[in-house]
This record gives structure tokens, C-alpha cells and sequence, in this order.
């Protein structure tokens, strides 16, 4: 990946003293496992980025934060129940994984502290850190970790969660909580397990104390979910027993505030200390000229875009009315001027910040309306009833369009619909929210889906390019070429990080080629603080660390 500009961000370095609960299991607090032969020793311990993670941080008493997010999945931390709940227990600062991205998106430890790999990367053994406890004050063991595991797998793989995408369910796991590591024996040699493990469908939680996952999932983390209340949010305490160190704020007010200008109101209002992704650019705008506000805006690694519905007798199915949809899309006004610069402009499924050879890429259908007009003309795709709609075999051609409002998505389904009108295709515009949105895509009712993805959510786009390989079982746009579905499934198994790139960038033109994605461009994420004190402390976009809004780093821009 190239180099993302980096931003401080808070991380307290000491470690809060531990002790056994009545009740609870084991410690599991003893020594490492012994390195087998054959094996590489590997702990990612010094790879953190230090600056990134030291600061003093005033723990004054009465700190207490309120914060303006959107609501993913009904706000459900369950895991196993849907992807955006997994998202969920790891934004809210509920539940950590064995592993996570510093600010370069370079993986690093967290729950396990030392791990070790067979030469065929079949058997990979993760020393769970010693000291580490649940936030009921029972002491997270490799048995605990096995456990939470083998929930997830029996009530996950058949959600949208699918933890099979990220470990096999083949896979053997086996505990010992007398050398405190857990064993991972796989059919399938994995390049990196550590970067799967470091998604948040893989958050280790307290398996056998957890009585309701849905809003009370007990994890690790800094934060304790409380008093949820459906459409207004929860209440989050400093989860007691943390082990990494002071948690920032006594407690949270996450408040889920979907409307952009609602958020930018209650921030002017005093109503919130912290917002993110306020996406109406005047407000935007307003936010930056005030010296009461701190606006931060950074690039990511997201990218905008509407999938395709190719399967069999829907009208995206024909390839020559996708490419005159693409053709007629102007992206950089969209980008620059809809929606004010929050977007960088960009024709291919993965950022061009990323190392994968974007800068290689041809786009066959660059904007050009006129030419997108002639190309169904050619086509026979044209108006015969002079109502100005086409029609293709038949069938007026009127795109479903589904999307939810975040992330400017709505704003550039709105632009879209325009644009198409002028080429005489019609767009049925659904706007709901992002549960309909998921399940429309899972369900394959709609033609055009809004969304936007983490391309790189485990360090690598393997998981995210598998919703076009139609033997992944992520495939819900219906799309299928042999020769994608080769080079998907030989990079599953190349380790050499150039050919990756090489298989990756093949991977991408041919998606290019084949017109399968209406790609809006890269979102650049926003994060407003207001400049105030709060238990006589400044508010501070590092302060929200432990609870971002996709679990990676503030500077990667990945909100």
C-alpha cells in the first residue's frame, strides 16, 4: 500500500493490573508456547507505530462524551448475526479482535501477543495475551477464545457475517489454558491468517457469559454497552477491567443521527461533542469556517459504488446498455461538485491510493453522454412509444435503484438518476436505510445497489473482490467469467506480494472490461470535534480511538 498520511492518535501504554473473579475460569496467565520445529517465530509487537500510540490523556472524573453516529444494523452488536453488527461490537469499543491495523494498515498484535507458523502456513499457534479480562472481570483464556470461535461458526455461517470467508469451517481449533494458546489447523494454506483474524467478524467475546449478544455482548474492550434504546442509541461506561490502559471518557452518549445536517445542528447546538461523516458540504463548509470546530478530512481506503445486478433476465444482464450507464456518468462533477470533494474521482473498484497498479488501468467507457446515445441506438435499445424511456426486448428500461443515505450515497443516486434521464434510461430510486439495502443485495431485488465498501478490511482486497468470483458465495451481483474466477482463486494461494499485486491489477481491468460496477470514486471520510472541554478535558478526535467508526485508525480515513 502506498504511504497515507498519518494522524496522532491516543493509545495509553500501561497496563491495568488483573485479577481472578469469583465464578469465572481459569488465568490462563502462564507462559508463551514453546516454538515447534519447523516453525517461525513471529511477535508484531515492535511494528506499532509508537508516535501513534503514546500521549497523556486528563482521566479528571466526570468525562462524558456525546457522539453523533449513523445506525448499522438496527445497532445489533451481535457478530454472528450480520456484517454491519460486527462492525457494530468493534466500533462501539465493545469487542477486540486477536489482531488489528495501526496507521499503516500493517497488522499488529492485540489479544494474542506472540504467535507461530508452519512452513506451509497450515498450523498457525496464537499465544493469548496474560492479564487480559471480558468486561465482567472474567479472565479471557484460550479456552474463552476457542469458545467464542465456535459460536460464531454455529450461529454465523449462514448470516451475512459469514465467518467461513475468513477461516474455513474445516478448520481445527484446539485450547490450552496451561500455555495459553490457541491452535488453528487449516486444509487451505492461508498467506496471512493474522489479517483475518483482524476483522470484526472474528471479535472475541465471552462466550459462556453472554446471555443476550444482541445489545450486551460482552467483549474486551474499553467500553460496556448499556441502556440501548431502538433508533436513539446506547449509553457506553468504561469498561472497569480494561487492560490497555486509562479508557478516555467515563462514558458515551452514542446517538445515531443519520441526517448529515441534523448532526452538523447539534454540533453547533452544543447538543454533540463529536461527529462523524457529515457529508451536506455547506455544513461541511460552515464547520470549517468556525474556529469553535475542528473538522478533519482524510483519504481512505473506501471506495463508492453501485453494484450491477448482471443475473439472467434482469436488463443490467446486457453488457452494452452497462457500458452506455457508465459512458453517461459524468464522476469528477459528481465528486468535486455534488458532493463537495468528500469523494476523489475514480473509474476502478479498488482506490487509486492503493498499490495495486491503478496507475496501469484503461477505462473503456470514459464520460461521454453522446457516445453512450449512439451505442444503444446501434443497439436497438431505443424510445419506440416517445415517452423518452427506451426499451430493451420489450421491457421499458427503468433501473432499480437501491441505496441508503450515508455517506453521500443518496446524493449520488439522485445525480445518477438526472444523468440517466438524458440517455433515455429511467431510474426507480429506493432510498431506505442500510438494512434494506443489504438485504436487497443478498436477495438480488434491485438492478443498480448503492453502497459503500472497505476495500482492504483484513490488509488485503481478497475478501472484497470476491463479490464478483461466483464460486466465493459472496457473488450476489450475478456476474461470471472464467478467467476472474481463475485469477481469484490463484491468489487465494500466492504468498510473493508481487505477483499478488500482478494477479490483482489482471483482476481489476477485467472488471473494467466486462463494465460490472458503477464506481463513484474514494471516500474521504470527515470527523468534527467541537473545541470545548469536557471533565476538563479537550475533546479530541484521538480520544475517540477506542470507538471508530470501522475500527481502523482515524488517519487511514477509512470512516
Amino acid at each position: 500500500m502506498k504511504k497515507i498520511q498519518k494522524c496522532t492518535a491516543l493509545m495509553l501504554s500501561c497496563l491495568l493490573a488483573a485479577g481472578a473473579m469469583a465464578g469465572c475460569g481459569g488465568s490462563g496467565n502462564e507462559a508463551p508456547a514453546a516454538q515447534t520445529s519447523g516453525e517461525t517465530a513471529t511477535n508484531r509487537e515492535g511494528e506499532v507505530n509508537q508516535e501513534a500510540y503514546q500521549g497523556e490523556q486528563d482521566t479528571s472524573g466526570g468525562r462524558t462524551m456525546n457522539f453523533g453516529i449513523q445506525n448499522y444494523g438496527g445497532g445489533g452488536i451481535d457478530p454472528a448475526s450480520e456484517i454491519n453488527c460486527a462492525w457494530n461490537v468493534s466500533r462501539y469499543g465493545v469487542g477486540e479482535c486477536l489482531f488489528r491495523f495501526d496507521n499503516s494498515m500493517n497488522v499488529v498484535n492485540w489479544l494474542c501477543d506472540e504467535y507461530t507458523v508452519n512452513d506451509e502456513h497450515t498450523e498457525w499457534v496464537f499465544h493469548i495475551r496474560d492479564g487480559v479480562k471480558f468486561s465482567d472481570g472474567c479472565d479471557l483464556t484460550a479456552e474463552a477464545v476457542k469458545a467464542s470461535f465456535e459460536r460464531l461458526f454455529e450461529a454465523g455461517p449462514a448470516g451475512s457475517s459469514a465467518p467461513q470467508k475468513y477461516l474455513e469451517e474445516e478448520a481445527e481449533i484446539t485450547a490450552d489454558d496451561a500455555s495459553g494458546s490457541v491452535t488453528v489447523k487449516t486444509v487451505t494454506p492461508y498467506v496471512d491468517l493474522t489479517k483475518n483474524l483482524a476483522y470484526p467478524v472474528m471479535v472475541i467475546l465471552d462466550a459462556e457469559h453472554t446471555t443476550d449478544y444482541t445489545h450486551a455482548a460482552i467483549g474486551t474492550g474499553p467500553y460496556v454497552a448499556t441502556n440501548f434504546r431502538e433508533e436513539v442509541g446506547y449509553t457506553m461506561v468504561a469498561n472497569e477491567y480494561y487492560w490497555g490502559g486509562e479508557v478516555p471518557f467515563e462514558s458515551i452518549e452514542l446517538m445515531y443521527m443519520g441526517d448529515a445536517s441534523a448532526k452538523a445542528m447539534a454540533l453547533q447546538s452544543g447538543q454533540l461533542d463529536l461527529a462523524e461523516n457529515v457529508t451536506n458540504i455547506s455544513d461541511l463548509r460552515d464547520l470549517q469556517a468556525d474556529p469553535s470546530f475542528t473538522v478533519t478530512i482524510a483519504n481512505g481506503v473506501r471506495t463508492g459504488l453501485a453494484h450491477m445486478n448482471m443475473s439472467e433476465g434482469k436488463l443490467l444482464s446486457n453488457k452494452t446498455l452497462r457500458e452506455a450507464v457508465l459512458m453517461a456518468l459524468d464522476d469528477n462533477t459528481m465528486c468535486s461538485v455534488t458532493v463537495g470533494g468528500l469523494y476523489t474521482s475514480g473509474y476502478s473498484v479498488l482506490p487509486s491510493n492503493l498499490d495495486y497498479g491503478y496507475e496501469n488501468l484503461t477505462d473503456p467507457d470514459p464520460y461521454d453522454p453522446e457516445a453512450a446515445m449512439k451505442l444503444l441506438d446501434e443497439a436497438g435499445i431505443v424510445d419506440t412509444n416517445g415517452d423518452g424511456i427506451r426499451e430493451l426486448n420489450g421491457q421499458e428500461v427503468v433501473l432499480h435503484y437501491v441505496t441508503y443515505p450515508n455517506r453521500c450515497l443518496n446524493d449520488f443516486a439522485e445525480a445518477i438518476q438526472t444523468q440517466l434521464s438524458d440517455i433515455g434510461i429511467g431510474v426507480d430510486l429506493e432510498i431506505g436505510d442500510s438494512a434494506r439495502q443489504w438485504d436487497s443485495y443478498q436477495s438480488g431485488d434491485y438492478d443498480l445497489n448503492g453502497s459503500n465498501w472497505t476495500t482492504v478490511g483484513t490488509g488485503d482486497p481478497t475478501e472484497y473482490l470476491a463479490a464478483w468470483c461466483s464460486t466465493s458465495g459472496a457473488d450476489y451481483c450475478g456476474y461470471k467469467n472464467e478467467e476472474y474466477d481463475d485469477l481469484y482463486n490463484e491468489l487465494a494461494v500466492t504468498f510473493d506480494n508481487d505477483a499478488r499485486r500482478e494477479i490483482i491489477q489482471k483482476m481489476q481491468q477485467i472488471l473494467l472490461d466486462d463494465a460490472v460496477a458503477v464506481v463513484h470514486g474514494y471516500y474521504n471520510s470527515s470527523m468534527i470535534s467541537r473545541n470545548a472541554t469536557v471533565g476538563g478535558a479537550a475533546i479530541n478526535t484521538a480520544d475517540y480511538y477506542w470507538i471508530t467508526t470501522d475500527m481502523y485508525p482515524l488517519s487511514e480515513g477509512n470512516q
